[in-house]
């Protein structure tokens, strides 16, 4: 019996729940029947396109976390030089 991630279409309630196959169900907190049902996100596909933009967002990321480091450092050694009269 797999577990499908489910959203409630009126009170938009997320939840799991185990389900056998022709098996209905009903939100836990309201009872609407008939929410909709969501694909994990492991069941996501690979593709070359996929890949090239996960690509992209974590290189922007680590740019973006260099030059904050880098911006760290900076301020480091201009507080140390004044403090030691460098």
């Amino acid at each position: 019996m797999p577990i499908y991630d489910f959203q409630c279409k009126r009170c938009k309630h997320r939840f799991e729940q185990l389900v056998k196959a022709g098996q209905k169900t009903s939100c836990p907190a309201c009872g609407a029947a008939g929410p909709e049902r969501f694909f994990p996100f492991s069941a996501s596909v690979s593709t070359p396109k996929t890949r090239e933009r996960a690509l992209v967002g974590a290189r922007g990321k680590a740019q973006a976390q260099k030059k904050e480091k880098d911006h760290a450092h900076q301020e480091y050694l201009r507080k140390e030089m004044k403090e030691h009269g460098g």
